[in-house]
């Protein structure tokens, strides 16, 4: 990687050099990420993984400049177009706008009224009017390039072709596209507005039906919304800036006094502004405000996909799972510990009391027969009313009763992954072994579902893919490996996730399994095929073997370290079984004793930590919510109400909250705190419990307001305009509910 690359990294983000390089080394070797952050501590600085992701994107960030760089220098080359000047501009350049602005009037383009006007032999008068000479007499200057043959019938035909050629190089100017660039994004506003005959068809949208707002302040889910409304055909999107204040600034720059050449310049400048280049700015701005809404929108994806793949996991338990039904029946399975399925069975519980009493007591005669520990409802459609008729039952107390959050289950019903593991399995029952395996582990069960099928993002579909999925697999590549995956029994999903396992090596690390039976210990992995040196560095201190021959390998100690754990017992006359059981031999370990070139403070620090709690879960403890009783459908709940709810989904504006009904309800972001709140997440997380009151609910679209505020029985909506945008007319307008998706299921409806 280049120096300069190093160093004007190591700036933007306030690091050192080294570890810049350190981090730019080890991707370049191949490295994970997870990988760089838990065993290269010592290279990088004991840098985290945010701030090595952000060095790998901004590495190919300067590549696919330098890419470009070249392909402008090698076309120009090419054309023999480059000076030497020119050259060193475009070396210069440090981002990929300035280094386009650059090339913008060298590269090849389409006929347009310039080159045309150029074609007439016009360019000597152009250029003689941008000099603005006093003495110059326009109309006379332009009778001598009266040509009819070349389809210059009179003065006024050679004028109109000069000041084409004008308004091109005005166009094209860097300086003046910079300075204009700049005005665009500072005082620019967005104008929405319907389609004429649309406002029916388009009424989800019509909070954008007149709509004014400033492009610097909108944010990133409106800025999609407008965008969605467009594509979809009800509305009209526009970018405009103050006009007066556009060509004031190009007047500035191109018209020099006020003669008859400068008011020609003028006319050519204005011309430019209006059919030139106040649409390429719209058109910049445009891209530029998705780019930054399509960041936003994936960060708050990418957080919400955290919390819920980092949920607590109940842990190996018996489970009983139903995924509820109230035509088709409640589909039910029962998995064991290890999430194998061992029975499936379909109850009625809304047809008739007989279906009903034989549904008591076969969930009984189950519970019995497997053992079950837990049973897993999903929170659909019944869910509320499975779950009281299961609590109604009389089976032991000690049975966890839970509501699951069944978002996704379907997708993963019908996905390949699904009929490969039950091929003549129902898609319905397929359906309620996911419920109960998420119960179980929502992370083993969670990567096999796309993850924008999970549910918790905003407008997830409208965002540059690309981006989306590689931002998300980051986070599912960082929860695998955060937790740690044992060898034995993860599913090739799962496995797929861990650090420098490839898809064709995970399938022969499952053949072998299969062939071999279990792995009894970390170097057995290096008797799979294709598991070389470097794969095994990278994936075995990610992997567990729980009950193996060496202790260390149910741990997150790297098999590289291991000599150092066994030198630390050796030291203290102890076996290492004996260094993980007792803490005071741990206490007196010297660690600055086993400090090397290569394992410095960090990493022994990590390995004390391990020792202590071998193969711990990051993850919290898991722990159940229990919503009002009474309360199972929208029609039940009331304005004033204090309900307990879960989080669902984090949005740029506000939180949708499961309070047991079907329908979330949506905490709006001034409804968070009794304070301001610029950003949702840093007040409510996916999964976390809360309690809200009731502001509104309006059964006809299925909606339901919530307040997080603690002041009041009731809380007060709004009139927070920061948060909300302003109508065009009137100016001064006060502030409604977003409504540009509904305030029910967030794994439905105009945000996906």
């Amino acid at each position: 990687m280049e120096e300069r690359h190093v160093n004007r990294i190591a700036d933007e983000l306030a690091l050192g050099p080294q570890q810049v390089m350190a981090v730019a080394g080890l991707i370049g070797q191949g490295a994970t990420v997870p990988f760089i952050a838990r065993y290269r501590k010592e290279a990088t600085g004991s840098l985290d993984e945010v701030a090595i992701t952000t060095i790998r994107d901004r590495i190919t960030q300067l590549q696919e400049l330098d890419k470009r760089r070249e392909s402008i220098l090698k076309s120009l080359e090419e054309r023999e177009l480059l000076t030497e000047e020119l050259r060193e501009n475009i070396l210069g350049a440090e981002t990929m706008t300035a280094l386009e602005d650059i090339y913008l009037p060298y590269r090849p383009k389409r006929r347009t009224r310039a080159t045309i006007a150029r074609e007439k032999g016009l360019e000597p008068l152009a250029e003689m009017l941008f000099e603005q000479h006093e003495d110059t007499k326009p109309e006379r200057e332009a009778e001598t390039f009266v040509d009819p043959e070349k389809g210059v019938e009179s003065a006024e035909d050679a004028l109109a072709g000069a000041r084409d050629i004008i308004a091109e190089w005005v166009n094209e100017n860097p300086e003046g596209r910079r300075k204009m660039r700049a005005l665009f994004l500072k005082k620019s506003h967005f104008h929405a507005r319907v389609i004429p005959d649309k406002e029916e068809d388009g009424t989800k949208y019509r909070d954008y039906f007149d709509w004014e707002e400033p492009v610097a302040s909108a944010p990133s889910h409106r800025i999609l919304a407008m965008r969605r409304g467009e594509k979809e055909g009800f509305l009209n999107l526009r970018v405009t800036a103050p006009e007066d204040e556009a060509s004031a600034l190009l007047e500035a720059l191109f018209v020099r006094g006020t003669n008859a050449a400068s008011i020609q310049v003028k006319e050519a400048v204005y011309d430019s502004y209006h059919r030139l280049l106040s649409p390429a700015m719209e058109t910049e701005i445009r891209l530029e405000t998705k780019e930054r809404a399509d960041h936003e929108a994936i960060r708050i994806f990418a957080k919400n996909l955290r919390e819920l793949l980092m949920a607590p996991p109940l842990g190996e338990k018996n489970v009983l799972a139903i995924d509820p039904g109230i035509r088709t029946g409640c589909k039910v399975v029962c998995l064991d510990r290890q999430g194998k399925l061992l029975h499936t069975e379909t109850l009625y519980l809304f047809s008739s009391d007989r279906n009903r009493a034989d549904a008591a007591r076969t969930v009984s005669r189950l519970c019995d027969k497997f053992g079950v520990e837990a049973i897993a409802i999903g929170n659909g459609t019944g869910g509320r009313e499975t779950e009281a008729f299961i609590r109604e039952l009389d089976i032991p107390r000690d049975i966890e009763v839970v509501m699951v959050n069944e978002s996704g289950a379907s997708v993963y019903s019908a996905s390949e992954v699904a009929r490969e593991e039950f091929l003549a399995l129902d898609v319905s029952l397929r359906g309620s072994v996911s419920i109960g395996r998420r119960l179980m582990d929502p992370l083993a069960e969670l990567v096999k579902i796309d993850p924008k099928s999970i549910g918790v993002g905003q407008y997830q579909h409208d965002v540059y893919q690309p981006a989306l999925k590689s931002s998300l697999d980051d986070v599912v590549i960082s929860c695998v490996n955060a937790v740690g995956v044992e060898v034995n029994t993860a599913s090739e999903q799962l496995l797929s996730y861990v650090s420098g396992l490839g898809p064709q090596l995970v399938k022969n690390v499952i053949a072998y399994r299969n062939e071999n039976g279990p792995l009894s210990s970390r170097n057995g992995l290096k008797k799979i095929k294709r598991m070389g040196p470097k794969s095994f560095e990278q994936a075995a201190g990610f992997l567990r073997i729980r009950g193996g021959k060496n202790p260390l390998d149910a741990s997150a100690v790297h098999p590289e370290s291991y000599h150092t754990v066994e030198a630390m017992a050796r030291d203290l006359s102890c076996s290492v079984e004996d260094l993980l059981q007792d803490e005071t031999l741990r206490e007196r370990i010297d660690l600055p004793a086993y400090v090397t070139e290569k394992t410095g403070i960090p990493t022994l620090t990590d390995i004390m930590e391990e020792l202590a709690k071998p193969g711990r879960d990051p993850r919290e403890e898991f722990e159940t919510v229990s919503f009002t009783e009474g309360v199972n459908a929208i029609e039940d709940v009331k304005p004033g109400m204090k309900l307990p709810g879960v989080v669902t989904n984090v949005t740029a504006f506000g939180a949708f909250v499961d309070i047991g009904v079907h329908q979330d309800g949506l905490v709006h972001i001034s409804q968070l705190a009794d304070r301001f709140v610029k950003d949702p997440s840093q007040i409510v997380k996916v999964n976390q419990r809360v309690m809200v009151t009731v502001q509104d609910v309006d059964l006809e679209r299925n909606r339901i307001s919530l307040s997080m505020k603690d002041k009041g029985e009731k809380a007060e909506k709004s009139k927070d305009s920061k948060n909300r945008p302003r109508k065009s007319k009137p100016k001064v307008k006060s502030q409604k509910r977003e409504k540009t998706r509904p305030f029910n299921n967030p794994f439905a409806g105009a945000l996906k």
